[in-house]
């Protein structure tokens, strides 16, 4: 596969996670910024590939080979994100850009050893899962810190917002994945939260809570 083959199987597998249905061709020009008619043009070429399925007004699923594919290039993304923090120091903001362009490294030796030297995680630096070198995913149990009421409890897994401002903020604000995190309790005029942070008291937006995946305790 060409690396905007890849690019397109990894989009369409992002947006089937969310939406669990057929993906709009719409919807993955909007994602990947480009023209419908590009993508009904790349469309038509993954689905003579067999790694699609098209009919037109209908919108796209993966085939199981598709699907697979999608998984292998998402293991990857995610493992090399894990290298980077873990091994090379890049903060969690930084990984994303650059592990898009490791990903689409083809040696499965070599991603299966990075597997085995990083000592097989199961979750990258943002709390999202990685598949392991099958494609199976160990499902992880978490709820947006938003659907939580005053006096529940969590520990912050991941975040639905992995841009770089965002992640930045949490920065700042200390929040991490392992922290663990109280609701004192939640305004009703605009839906702001307070906090507490590993002993720390916050006020955070509800667009914040939003965003952040935490398991309850």
């Amino acid at each position: 596969m060409t690396f905007s083959e890849e690019n397109y199987l990894k989009t369409i597998y992002h947006i089937t996670v969310v939406s669990n249905s057929a993906v709009s061709t719409n919807a993955i020009a909007e994602m990947m910024e480009t023209k419908a008619s590009s993508v009904t043009d790349m469309i038509k070429k993954l689905a003579e590939k067999d790694l699609v399925n098209y009919k037109k007004y209908q919108g796209v699923s993966l085939t199981e080979k598709g699907k697979l594919a999608a998984k292998m290039i998402v293991r990857k993304h995610r493992l090399w994100e894990v290298f980077l923090v873990e091994k090379l120091d890049f903060s969690w903001d930084e990984v994303h850009d650059i592990a898009e362009q490791l990903e689409h490294i083809k040696s499965e030796k070599l991603i299966n050893k990075l597997d085995d030297f990083l000592g097989n995680p199961t979750t990258d630096p943002h709390g999202d899962p990685i598949p392991n070198a099958e494609g199976q995913i160990l499902k992880i149990e978490k709820q947006l810190l938003s659907e939580l009421s005053a006096k529940q409890k969590g520990i912050c897994v991941g975040v639905k917002d992995t841009s770089s401002e965002f992640l930045k903020y949490l920065d700042k604000q200390k929040i991490a994945l392992g922290s663990k995190i109280e609701i004192i309790s939640k305004e009703s005029f605009d839906l702001s939260f307070k906090i507490n942070v590993d002993g720390v008291a916050l006020t955070i937006s509800n667009k914040i809570a939003s965003n952040l995946f935490v398991e309850t305790t």
